[in-house]
């Protein structure tokens, strides 16, 4: 088996939402494609990916620099050791060939976007699910049965009448009809007294707090992290998540210092020396805290997987990893590798986010289908860009 052509185009993303510091209206996702030589019902087996969401397209990157890397490596060199599949550690290690190290931004998203990708194309060769081939290559059983998942929403909409809390309480009790039973909204991106009127309304949904996190993306400074901290306490929520930048380990082990409930951040690390700074310098605390780093903005499942590896030798609980990201992908690295679970984009993000009519979901969990790859193909509003990047000549 080798690799005949890589591809890559930049989707945009559908609607105008906002968090405390971004608008997405203006946001796009590369999506890559490994076709292989094997030929099945006419057609060449294609593997694909993406980034994730939340950032812009790696284009420049990926033609430039990384595609064209793989596609000069001599074929049996990606090839795992039995010369039969993709080995994605091999595929990444290519991609990364003449790179400084440091500089964990873009570059890690388009590396893990063709990573990624290796994955489901072995899938597909193999006829199995994406997860099934995670979790045998890690050596794990992997949540057949589903993983805990929640629905994220909550954002900031530039057209929603006065403090925006009905059309919240809307959105919201639109995703408890689809079956989801535990929620994530935004805040940090209006007054304090307004976004806990907007926790309040969600909580009219949730019912406890236990099944509401609150989203900050990073915009506060310690004295409003803390000010926050105190005013949501009594609420009891699941998670106060990524409250200040990323990169202050500070003020994460500050606000963990003074917040007696779960904190979560990573989903901005985008490198194994990142996260081993978290845990040397931002007071995570074993058994409570959420790790949300990405597998698509991380340089893929392989560096991830290391990610996972440095959590449990420093007295961590895999369940305590939810990726970032609401998309398919990452439900299959959350069921193959055990994680604690993951989120959803029912409702934003498009078409990218969320999960396709044939995923299980009730009782508070999901499982993927039965579908070979990640199954994005059953995706009805992403399979047109499938469909167009199989068919570019």
């Amino acid at each position: 088996m080798k690799i005949t052509a890589i591809r890559e185009i930049s989707v945009p993303m559908e609607g105008n939402v906002a968090n405390a510091l971004v608008n997405f209206s203006e946001h796009d996702i590369s999506l890559v494609a490994l076709v292989s030589d094997v030929i099945r019902d006419g057609k060449p087996v294609i593997g694909y990916a993406f980034d994730s969401i939340g950032r812009y397209a790696q284009g420049g990157i990926l033609r430039d620099r990384m595609i064209p890397r793989l596609l000069k490596a001599e074929p049996h060199s990606l090839l795992d050791d039995n010369g039969r599949r993709l080995d994605p550690a091999k595929v990444l290690q290519t991609a990364m060939r003449n790179e400084k190290p440091g500089g964990h931004g873009d570059r890690a998203a388009a590396a893990g976007a063709l990573e990624l990708a290796a994955w489901d194309l072995n899938a597909k060769l193999d006829d199995e699910p994406a997860h099934v081939a995670i979790s045998r290559h890690y050596g794990r059983q992997g949540k057949t049965a589903g993983v805990d998942v929640y629905a994220a929403g909550g954002y900031y909409y530039p057209d929603s009448a006065g403090d925006g809390t009905e059309r919240l309480r809307e959105e919201l009790l639109g995703y408890q009809a689809q079956g989801y039973q535990a929620y994530k909204m935004k805040i940090g991106g209006a007054p304090l007294a307004t976004d806990l009127r907007r926790i309040e309304a969600a909580l009219s949904v949730a019912g406890t707090g236990s099944r509401l996190s609150v989203d900050v993306n990073g915009r506060y400074d310690l004295p409003a992290a803390l000010a926050c901290a105190r005013a949501i306490e009594p609420y009891q929520l699941r998670w106060f998540e990524e409250v200040g930048d990323p990169l202050d380990y500070d003020l994460n082990r500050q606000l963990t210092e003074a917040y007696p409930l779960p904190v979560a951040t990573g989903e901005n690390l985008f490198s194994l020396p990142d996260v081993n700074n978290l845990l040397l310098f931002g007071g995570m605390r074993a058994g409570k805290d959420i790790f949300q780093m990405d597998a698509g903005l991380c340089y893929g499942l392989t560096e991830y997987a290391r990610m996972l590896a440095l959590l449990e030798a420093r007295g961590y609980d895999r369940a305590q990893a939810y990726p970032h990201g609401g998309h398919l992908i990452n439900l299959h690295i959350a069921v193959g590798l055990e994680l604690g679970g993951c989120e959803a984009y029912p409702g934003v993000f498009q078409p990218f986010g969320g999960y396709p009519k044939g995923c299980g979901l009730g009782g508070g969990l999901v499982r993927p289908t039965d579908a070979a790859g990640y199954g994005l193909e059953e995706k009805e509003n992403l399979r047109p860009w499938l469909d167009k990047l199989a068919n570019v000549r």
